[in-house]
């Protein structure tokens, strides 16, 4: 039996699917930002004791024939600005201004680069040129750049400066900072996408690399005859060798769009809105008509890059995101506690007060039940630090404090969505990630949408949206003004390179998929090719039972709605259903890893899959 293993890292907790045929196991586990491999490993550890009764690591690696990583280590990297320190070295004057023309690309430039821009000369001769660029290499790195990018007016000058860069700085010497040169990383007719693209590559590739090569070198410790694939923005997976750190950001959320996809075409939905809630980010996205909306040069907050990506938006509001206040404000992050030390109720130290806190603290959350009982939280140290940092600054109660941080929070999490909402109320938001079910009913309500869908694997939905990847690779070359013959030169390069690279990725070219086409892009002519080879995908069951039935509640619990009221409130686990069974709220509904809260005018209905459908009746 061979497995396909699919794990998505997020800041806060990690998620693991392991597909056989149907057949699905899943487990979470907390991330480990020192060493995420680690994280990686315990996962793996986890699903193994499912699979097996006790703990065998071993035996699901060797019964595994792909595993699949997808990580928002990048995407929480730029939201909160954590990289490494940028120099741009170019022969062009006019550029830096070029790349900060509107607000947002002004707004990364300043704090991704900021005053570390070398300019050499557009003319002279190669020798003095060598010269210029070696002065600004030292230049830019006695000032705090960490990585540098050129980008030069031609080809043939970053050919010249990779090779002054190759004899006065070799790659071997202990020290030497990694250059990344424009041209060569990424093939555009707009040179403010190519530029930036090498630049946000640049500010993501150590953040990525130093833990995709890790897992790499304790995977062969355990003999795997196949080496760790990562799963990409634009929906496919290829080993760690042939893969970009910028086609990585924003990978995670991408599994969740195809796992969107998946739940419209079960349904019959024509519009679907995803809001995938993790600890430090929430991610937006749609799925129309069941096709997912593609940009061929994607987007990074506000910055056009090279790369084709989904239109997912991902936001500073998590689970974790820090709720302080601010000018006597409440504010909802973008900072967030993470992991390490994670919301106050972990017990790990955390002096800050999140939505975990304050769900405990209303009582939506049962502290010996969180995370399938494998966490208790500490509601003491909850209660602690909102007093400390919200409740006292503002001169209220607690229990005030906790209504308005809720309601905060809520319309944080609905701004992040609502423009996407269809005015003739037809949107259904497809609500997961760890902390997706707790608000996604309020929050859909103040964004104006009536429908929620909580998939049954909602904690883990991103990592099981990767069981829709295939392994495949792109390429493109301008062939404007090429005769038929030289087209056809080019179509047998491009394949030959296919060939290669998909050799590498353990499989034959005979085995792929090849799909070509001709695009026209600023008046310029491009050949395309995507070479795929196909893995096994899930289906999901459709639908709803004719016949409906009361929901069993396992039991109630006392959740505040109010500053001075607290409501004995339905509780139901959602495994224990039948398909067909319904409640109304107020309630809550316990499913495996993830709570979701019904407030009151809303209904829930389980499906065929065991999905939660949810529906507001006011």
């Amino acid at each position: 039996m061979e497995r396909l293993i699919n794990i998505d890292n997020g800041g806060t907790l990690t998620d693991i699917v392991v597909a056989s045929g149907t057949d699905f196991t899943f487990t979470k586990t907390l991330t480990t930002p020192v060493d995420l491999s680690q994280c990686l490993f315990d996962a793996m550890t986890k699903a193994s004791a499912q699979l097996f009764g006790d703990a065998n690591l071993a035996e699901l690696l060797h019964s595994t024939q792909h595993i699949r990583y997808s990580s928002t280590q990048g995407t929480n990297a730029l939201v909160q600005r954590k990289g490494p320190m940028i120099g741009l070295i170019t022969d062009d004057p006019s550029l830096p201004g070029a790349l900060g023309t509107s607000v947002d690309t002004a707004g990364l430039f300043l704090d991704l680069i900021g005053a570390r821009v070398g300019i050499i000369a557009a003319e002279g001769a190669p020798e003095d040129l060598a010269q210029q660029f070696v002065a600004e290499i030292n230049r830019l790195t006695t000032a705090g750049a960490e990585r540098l990018v050129v980008a030069s007016l031609s080809a043939e000058r970053e050919h010249l400066f990779k090779r002054t860069m190759l004899k006065n700085f070799p790659r071997h010497l202990l020290g030497s900072v990694p250059i990344l040169f424009s041209r060569e990383f990424a093939s555009d007719t707009s040179r403010q996408r190519q530029v930036w693209s090498g630049i946000l590559n640049s500010f993501l590739h150590p953040t990525v690399e130093r833990f995709l090569y890790s897992a790499e070198h304790r995977l062969r410790a355990y003999k795997v005859k196949n080496p760790l694939l990562i799963y990409r923005n634009d929906g496919a997976s290829s080993r760690v060798a042939k893969s970009v750190a910028l086609k990585t950001y924003s990978s995670g959320p991408r599994g969740g769009l195809e796992g969107t996809r998946a739940l419209a075409e079960a349904y019959g939905l024509d519009n679907v809105l995803m809001i995938d809630v993790g600890g430090t980010t929430t991610d937006v996205g749609a799925v129309a008509n069941s096709t997912i909306a593609v940009d061929r040069r994607g987007s990074i907050q506000g910055v056009d890059i090279s790369y084709e990506m989904s239109d997912v938006r991902s936001t500073g509001v998590g689970g974790s995101s820090i709720i302080a206040v601010h000018d006597g404000e409440i504010t909802v992050g973008p900072e967030s506690v993470g992991a390490a030390p994670g919301p106050a109720c972990f017990g790990f130290g955390g002096t800050s007060a999140t939505i975990t806190d304050v769900n405990l603290l209303l009582g939506v959350l049962d502290p010996a039940t969180y995370l399938n009982g494998e966490m208790a939280l500490d509601a003491a140290r909850s209660r602690a630090v909102i007093a400390k940092t919200v409740a006292d600054p503002l001169g209220i109660s607690l229990e005030e404090a906790l209504i308005r941080m809720e309601a905060s929070y809520s319309s944080h999490l609905a701004r992040s969505f609502a423009d996407l909402v269809s005015p003739t109320g037809e949107t259904t938001v497809a609500a997961f990630g760890g902390g997706g079910p707790m608000n996604a009913c309020s929050a859909a309500r103040i964004a104006g949408a009536h429908r929620v869908l909580v998939p049954r694997l909602a904690a883990v939905f991103s990592a099981y949206g990767i069981s829709f990847s295939d392994i495949a690779q792109s390429y493109e070359t301008s062939v404007t003004g090429f005769s038929a013959a030289e087209v056809a030169a080019v179509r047998t390069s491009m394949q030959a390179d296919a060939g290669k690279d998909m050799f590498q990725e353990g499989h034959d070219l005979s085995e792929c998929e090849l799909d070509w086409s001709t695009i026209v892009e600023d008046e310029e002519e491009i050949l395309t090719l995507k070479a795929t080879f196909r893995l096994p995908h899930p289906t999901i069951a459709s639908g709803v039972p004719a016949a409906a039935s009361a929901a069993v509640a396992a039991g109630a619990r006392q959740v505040r709605s109010t500053s001075t009221q607290i409501d004995s409130v339905a509780v139901y686990q959602l495994d224990d259903q039948k398909p067909g069974a319904t409640a109304a709220g107020p309630a809550i509904v316990e499913g495996p890893f993830f709570t979701a809260r019904v407030p009151l005018g809303w209904t829930l209905t389980v499906s065929t899959a065991g999905d939660l459908q949810l529906a507001d009746t006011l």
